[in-house]
């Protein structure tokens, strides 16, 4: 008797709650990572959808003749070929708004980190030099005085932007093209250089993909300055490590905070032997409560659409296919 759920395909790593909830409402087929042969080949027609935190290409995706919809952990979703899903009418979807704050507040901490080195000054207390060798040093760099750029003013970067709303800094920023869609006093600037030119934080929160490789490049790090300090929240692939690391070593930026990278978990060692650098494990939406939230977006995306109904949160690429668009 054929199994009435619908077949969900679990191609390597996935949150826990997302494949809990899975098993319990699909029929759910796990394989070690995304490889069509790894399914095998009486399978492949019942698959309708793929929840996935991997990079699912157009092969992969051609592998599945039903395939309906891939769900995908987390916002960015540089790692599928979102167009090439539309193009044979699977719906993508991925997770926003859901971590918004956690990543927002996340980058206030890395910010305030980054200036004022507080994992540094906690360090020293740990290892008893406040009370061998006296106050930790006064930090250099500090928030006040200073103004912030946003690279890429969508729903987090809109978010950080309110929170430094609060520490009375102003605020500029570059997205592709100036938003009109909602009112706030933060100044366009019509490229990145010149938004690096006018500012001395600058916030990366732009998703990767072919448009935005190695998009922050030393000419942009010339442009900032040596009292910039560059904070990236966005992709590693967005920035020329090369580029950044020596604008660092060079001093022609101050400092840099970091919690993503080119290519994750491996960060190059030059990046790490610099004292003025700031890094993070890729943690900005990494709590229990987000990633909860995050995993049930990524199932009730599946469980609508396999039912009939609209995609909660269809990715740009895909919103064409939506019922209700």
């Amino acid at each position: 008797m054929d199994n009435p759920k619908p077949l969900v395909l679990i191609p390597g790593k996935i949150n826990d709650r997302v494949r809990e909830r899975v098993k319990a409402e699909f029929d759910c087929l796990e394989i070690e990572r995304a490889d069509a042969s790894l399914v095998p080949e009486h399978r492949r027609s019942e698959v309708r959808a793929i929840a996935s935190m991997t990079v699912i290409d157009a092969a992969f995706i051609n592998a599945f003749e039903n395939l309906s919809i891939i769900s995908n952990f987390g916002v960015g979703y540089d790692g599928i070929d979102a167009v090439h899903a539309a193009l044979r009418n699977v719906m993508v979807t991925n997770t926003p708004d859901v971590l918004t704050d956690e990543v927002a507040d996340t980058t206030i901490a890395l910010i305030l980190n980054t200036l004022r080195e507080f994992p540094k000054a906690e360090a020293y207390l740990r290892v008893g030099k406040w009370a061998s060798q006296g106050n930790y040093p006064l930090t250099s760099l500090t928030l006040r005085g200073r103004t912030a750029g946003i690279f890429g003013l969508g729903r987090i970067g809109l978010a950080i932007a309110r929170r430094l709303d609060g520490f009375d800094i102003p605020i500029r920023y570059h997205n592709r093209s100036k938003r009109q869609d909602i009112s706030f006093p933060y100044r366009y600037e019509e490229s990145l250089v010149e938004l690096a030119d006018a500012v001395d934080l600058l916030i990366c929160v732009v998703p990767g993909g072919e448009g935005t490789e190695k998009v922050v490049n030393a000419e942009v790090f010339e442009a900032l300055g040596p009292n910039g300090v560059f904070i990236n929240v966005g992709r590693g692939s967005t920035v020329d490590e090369e580029a950044m690391i020596e604008a660092l070593s060079s001093g022609k930026i101050a400092a840099a905070g970091l919690d993503v990278f080119a290519d994750e978990p491996n960060v190059p060692q030059a990046l790490l032997d610099l004292p003025n650098v700031c890094v993070l494990p890729h943690v900005a939406s990494a709590s229990i409560d987000t990633r909860n939230k995050m995993a049930n977006l990524v199932v009730d995306n599946l469980a609508a659409w396999l039912s009939g109904n609209p995609a909660l949160t269809p990715v740009s690429e895909a919103r064409s296919l939506n019922h209700d668009d």
